[in-house]
């Protein structure tokens, strides 16, 4: 139960930064509030909740509006508005929230506003007019938010770095296909692939708040970072080549434990490999490994999913489609004639491009 109430709460704070991003009303209404120098109180959440830890104020219940807020902002108290933002329901609204509630704030206003987010499990918005800043808290999270040139300088750097480790990627991954190819894959070439693509994979989850918050101003990094991920998807088909098959594992359970893996534990290739079914000693697997050649058969053009699935569950591995000729193609359900030509082509394009 713990666990879930994590994850509602990390759902809601991207909510929370795409709903304040730069192109939404709430954005707009906040700039206004800002550079008039006033502060404000925005609470957004389950109205009946939000009410219960609140007392007077104007009821509106009113279509949100940039305008409607910046006006309302004059009046000291919070604002509260309903989980997405688009309708008003009370303003000049007193917060009182229970002071066991633990807070870091210094200011008043701060104070309430974190620990009202914490008891009512909602986002609330504290604007700062001494400061010209705004303060975001989602249940018990607290972000300080920053101005579009800190954002954008830091996700560009960050995506610089993401590139250098795609790169990497790339290469190991390059480096497994030529060993596939040759026959001579060993657990510690499958292993390193997967400890680069989950380290490309935690530089993602940093640059995406980021992008989030940036909103419409980071259109173009987010178009930078989509070119940039292309590798993943082929990388991730090589847990799906490699896993030991057992009951209750699958290729997306593997993924979510090495995702669960401390950054120790990650650099210790051993882990992967018992996720994998293999156990933690690598020279413990001394023959060789053989893909089951979902990973190459998806690089080859115009390949359907079914054709590949039937491929393997008929031929067991990618040395055995490799070496298949067109009569035997023929005979896998979905591949004709036709078909059969491009899945021979293909592999051979692929291996004089690697000079094999």
């Amino acid at each position: 139960m713990p666990k879930r109430k994590k994850i509602n709460e990390d759902e809601a704070f991207r909510e929370a930064l795409r709903m304040v991003a730069p192109g939404s009303r709430i954005r707009e209404a906040v700039s206004s509030i800002l550079q008039s120098k006033m502060g404000a109180l925005l609470c957004f959440g389950n109205v009946g909740q939000l009410t219960r830890f609140s007392e007077g104020g104007v009821k509106l219940d009113a279509e949100m509006t940039p305008q409607l807020v910046y006006e309302l902002s004059k009046m000291d108290g919070a604002i509260i508005l309903n989980k997405d933002g688009t309708r008003i329901h009370f303003a000049n609204r007193f917060l009182k929230p229970a002071s066991h509630y633990p807070t870091i704030e210094t200011g008043t206003r701060h104070r309430a506003a974190q620990r009202f987010a914490n008891q009512s499990k909602s986002i609330v918005l504290a604007l700062s007019e001494r400061r010209s800043s705004v303060t975001l808290y989602c249940h018990t999270k607290r972000y300080a938010q920053e101005n579009i040139e800190t954002l954008v300088n830091k996700g560009t750097q960050t995506l610089q770095t993401l590139e250098k480790y795609v790169g990497t990627l790339r290469k190991t991954m390059k480096e497994l296909t030529q060993r596939e190819m040759e026959n001579i894959v060993t657990i510690f070439d499958v292993c390193r692939v997967l400890q680069r693509t989950e380290m490309v994979n935690r530089i993602r989850l940093e640059v995406d708040p980021i992008l989030l918050e940036l909103g419409s101003e980071g259109r173009l990094l987010q178009l930078q970072m989509q070119e940039t991920l292309k590798p993943l998807e082929e990388a991730h088909m090589v847990v799906r080549d490699y896993y030991k098959e057992r009951q209750g594992v699958t290729p997306d359970s593997i993924h979510a434990r090495i995702a669960a893996l401390s950054q120790e534990e990650l650099v210790n290739l051993g882990y992967i490999s018992q996720h994998l079914g293999y156990g933690p000693n690598l020279r413990s697997v001394d023959a060789y490994m053989a893909p089951r050649g979902y990973r190459i058969l998806h690089s080859i053009n115009r390949l359907p999913s079914q054709i590949i699935d039937n491929l393997v569950e008929n031929l067991a591995s990618l040395q055995a489609i490799m070496a298949a000729n067109r009569e035997q193609l023929v005979e896998i359900e979905g591949v004709g004639d036709v078909m059969a030509e491009r899945i021979r082509g293909g592999l051979s394009l692929l291996a004089t491009q690697l000079g094999k």
